[in-house]
């Protein structure tokens, strides 16, 4: 399921305040900034820094690569 794009417009990392990009394919939220991947549990994404994953640089320099390719919004 497809998160509304208004939510989208209006969600920012917890940690940082940045925007974030929208993995929809793969289920989760990406935050450049801070490097934290934020899961989307059953259509709700779960902006909890708990419950982050926490990348290191190459692995969100590839995300963001990726992103942009694809042409994702906020990449």
């Amino acid at each position: 399921m497809a998160l509304d794009p208004e939510l989208l417009d209006i969600l920012a990392c917890p940690e940082s305040k940045a925007p974030l990009i929208y993995f929809e394919a793969e289920g989760f939220l990406l935050c450049p900034k801070s490097r934290l991947k934020y899961p989307i549990q059953d259509g709700i994404p779960v902006m909890l820094i708990d419950e982050a994953e926490r990348l290191d640089d190459a692995a969100t320099a590839k995300l963001v690569a990726d992103a942009k390719a694809r042409g994702l919004k906020n990449a």
